[in-house]
């Protein structure tokens, strides 16, 4: 995450010409915090889909003892009942995150109801209720996989973040595989008091971002010139932008952080050349890389291999 955002800000910093540096950091900072807000955002997503199914089976019930006609396992009361889901509406982070947060889901109504409509329509949930195991392993499964089904890659909920913040919806896709990565590590064991993912996982993870960021854009000159010196003029004039961000960055990492392993400088750019480059940018982005690399270590400039 950390170093996808210094590739979305380095990018930002060079489309608009005449950003201070001070300026470009300070908004490094809030890009981190809005993404960390979008986390929290989609998780109290979740607890929405709880409250509503508890809504419509109080409705549901309230009907039935009117008419003396019950039912037993209805699908709201099965998705209002739902373990992890119970779970994460006690949680103690996240109720604070929902008492405080400016954008709510009781404002998108329309949408938590085509959500729930859908799932409890869809295979994944028949073959759940078919199946009549209500462990917390089954239960925690069914979200997991209504997330990944209905929650990622969904048009019209990446329309509503966009209209929220514009940084909410560059950060979807990564901030998607984190609420999965939550669902997964709550347990049966688990209670209010567990633990979301922090913003940063210490204080090192927050300096890393910084000095990272710093070093890409104040040695921008000497970082080039590594590349350019790989190239042709000619070629590094036809590189594609995002390609030569990707390696400036990584050279800024490689050159200011020695502890590193270069194994997982190169395998964090690539994945990241992968998403947000071209088809090709990868492969070509890793062989430069090596190239460079292999040259600054002939020249004593840097001291590790990979």
């Amino acid at each position: 995450m950390i170093r996808l955002k210094v590739v979305q800000l380095t990018y930002s910093f060079y489309q608009n010409e005449g950003k201070s540096l001070d300026v470009a950091e300070k908004e490094l900072n809030f890009s981190m915090s809005k993404a960390y807000e979008l986390y929290l955002y989609l998780l109290s997503l979740l607890v929405e889909i709880q409250k509503y199914a508890a809504r419509r089976n109080e409705q549901r019930l309230a009907r039935e003892q009117r008419s003396g006609a019950v039912s037993n396992n209805s699908s709201d009361q099965i998705l209002a009942c739902n373990k992890l889901l119970l779970l994460l509406k006690s949680n103690k982070a996240l109720n604070e995150y929902i008492e405080n947060q400016k954008a709510a889901w009781d404002e998108e109504e329309n949408l938590v109801k085509r959500l729930y409509s859908d799932f409890i329509d869809s295979d994944i949930f028949g073959l759940y209720v078919d199946k009549a195991d209500y462990s917390f392993a089954a239960d925690r499964e069914l979200i997991r996989k209504f997330y990944k089904t209905y929650v990622c890659d969904n048009e019209h909920i990446d329309s509503m973040l966009e209209d929220h913040s514009l940084y909410w919806n560059d950060d979807k896709e990564i901030i998607d595989s984190f609420v999965l990565k939550t669902i997964k590590r709550f347990t049966e064991d688990s209670n209010e008091e567990m633990p979301l993912l922090p913003e940063f996982s210490s204080d090192d993870d927050r300096r890393f971002a910084q000095d990272l960021f710093h070093a890409t854009l104040t040695r921008d000159a000497e970082l080039r010139g590594f590349i350019r010196d790989n190239t042709r003029n000619w070629e590094f004039n036809r590189l594609a932008v995002m390609d030569v961000i990707i390696m400036q960055i990584a050279l800024a990492e490689i050159l200011t952080f020695p502890t590193i392993p270069l194994s997982v400088t190169f395998n964090e750019y690539l994945d990241i050349a992968k998403v947000y480059s071209t088809p090709k940018s990868a492969s070509y982005i890793n062989g430069m890389l090596d190239g460079i690399v292999k040259n600054l270590h002939e020249q004593g400039i840097v001291n590790k291999t990979r």
